[in-house]
């Protein structure tokens, strides 16, 4: 580095550390006392060396030395951590007016997608409408009900394509299928295709693609925790975000730009998918569509239905592989309500409850929003009889509070038969329970991933005599690293060998 380079890159970071210091002295300064508890912040970084490559563990333990709501200085960032059900609550319901809003990462500021993206858009009018969309067209109880033909249509393809692989003498990447299957699941109920050809690359690059999405968002910042830096993307996350945006927009548009040109033949015959309905609102309103609005839409609805539904199947399965008496307790129920080896139908799962029980108790031991997408302090709020301050990020950690010793008995232990008699859901009523969230800004696709979750575990196990882990691994020595993102992975995939009747 020459001279004229190093005296550049010293006037640069003096002047960040004035901005910074400025800013934590003011913050401090405006009600000091009655902040929650948290480590002491080092000059310019704050406690941004807490957070470590797993933030939700971090974050966990340090609430266990200063409690369910603390405070670290991130940067310039006064962010609020709750870690109990109790206060998780207040945040939620109690004074869910205040926190609704969200902190926006400057990652999704990619290709506009905070303008239009529903998880980051402001309480507002259009945010009431993409609910709307989501709530009456793709969510609805009847609408669910209307497609289920779809739903055990593609969860008969999951089962075939494991018994090829049984004849192929192949293990199954448990979580590849389940995306494979979710992914067609939901190009099905948008554009009545299959976005995952037959040899499932298609699937594998989705995968790969909707997981750097979710990777880039969940890293640490510099941006996010200085704003000074946001002009200059200093990590290149927002660029490299940019690209994997851009990617599945492109995708979306010729996918929108075909239909509407199909529309316009004579003996066009429109469907019932969420592009036909998303056209006909538009024409009915006499209206172009917004194209953008469209796109950043689908671009939510596949990232987020994708991945968290597959990574969810893939820790239920691999608890039971790791846990063969709890496996064996879900082969006998299936036995006895469905018959060994019979298709499974949503219509059973209401007689399962051993299933549903062992996807709650996923939920709890492994939240795939750890922690769950940050708010932001709308106004000066008492919790605790201390002030989150206006403008403050609040992260509610998940992960932390489904691991709560004072709530749930051996809580590092995967028990299903907890969830036996104990009237907990994930609707969000629950506080103790909240892979979901909670309060208005609760995830619209819960009604269908639960739907989708208890059919293909019920159906994956029923099907088949039997899993083993493949290459001889016990279920003592399985690796059950968690990979930290915006949503939580198995560190080392899960490849197991159905064994067929």
């Amino acid at each position: 580095m020459d001279f004229l380079s190093f005296i550049l890159l010293c006037l640069i970071v003096a002047w960040i550390s004035i901005h910074a210091l400025y800013y934590s002295f003011a913050k401090r300064s405006s009600n000091p006392t009655r902040l929650p508890p948290g480590p002491n912040p080092f000059p310019f970084i704050g406690n941004l060396l807490e957070l470590g490559n797993k933030p939700h563990l971090s974050l966990t333990k340090l609430s266990q030395r200063y409690g369910p709501v603390m405070t670290l200085q991130l940067g310039q960032i006064t962010t609020v951590v709750v870690s109990s059900s109790a206060v998780a609550k207040q945040v939620l319901r109690t004074h869910d007016q205040f926190f609704c809003n969200r902190t926006i990462p400057d990652a999704v500021q990619a290709c506009k997608h905070a303008k239009y993206g529903m998880p980051w858009l402001t309480v507002s009018p259009t945010w009431r409408n993409l609910r709307k969309i989501c709530n009456t067209q793709l969510f609805a109880a009847k609408v669910l009900d209307a497609n289920q033909a779809n739903r055990h249509l593609k969860v008969q393809e999951l089962i075939a394509d494991v018994k090829e692989s049984i004849v192929k003498g192949k293990a199954v990447e448990v979580g590849r299928a389940a995306f494979k299957t979710t992914l067609n699941l939901m190009s099905r109920t948008v554009f009545s295709v299959d976005l995952a050809d037959q040899n499932s690359e298609r699937a594998r690059e989705f995968k790969e693609l909707v997981w750097s999405i979710m990777e880039e968002i969940a890293k640490p910042n510099l941006a996010d925790y200085f704003p000074v830096l946001k002009k200059v993307d200093p990590m290149g996350i927002r660029r490299r975000l940019g690209k994997h945006f851009q990617k599945m927009i492109d995708l979306f548009d010729r996918m929108i730009v075909q239909r509407l040109e199909s529309r316009k033949s004579r003996d066009y015959v429109t469907g019932n998918d969420m592009l036909d309905t998303l056209i006909n609102m538009s024409e009915e309103k006499n209206e172009d569509m917004d194209m953008a609005e469209t796109q950043h839409l689908f671009l939510d609805l596949f990232g987020a239905a994708t991945d968290t539904t597959s990574a969810t199947l893939e820790w239920a399965m691999a608890e039971l592989l790791h846990n063969p008496e709890k496996l064996s307790k879900a082969q006998e129920e299936l036995k006895q309500v469905i018959g060994k080896g019979k298709p499974v139908k949503e219509s059973d799962i209401t007689r399962l409850p051993y299933i549903q029980a062992i996807i709650k108790e996923t939920f709890r031991l492994h939240p795939v929003v750890p922690l769950l997408l940050p708010r932001r302090a709308q106004a000066d709020v008492e919790i605790c009889g201390y002030i989150v301050p206006k403008g403050s990020q609040v992260l509610v950690n998940a992960w932390a509070i489904g691991r709560d010793p004072t709530i749930w008995d051996n809580p590092t232990s995967f028990i299903p038969e907890r969830f036996w008699g104990l009237d907990i859901d994930v609707t969000g009523q629950n506080f103790e329970l909240i892979p979901f969230g909670g309060g208005r800004r609760i995830c619209p696709g819960l009604p269908l991933a639960m739907r989708m979750l208890n059919l293909m575990l019920g159906s994956l196990i029923n099907s088949f005599h039997n899993w083993k882990l493949e290459d001889g691994v016990v279920p003592e020595k399985m690796n059950m690293e968690e990979k930290f993102g915006l949503s939580l992975q198995m560190a080392h995939p899960l490849i197991a060998v159905p064994i067929k009747y």
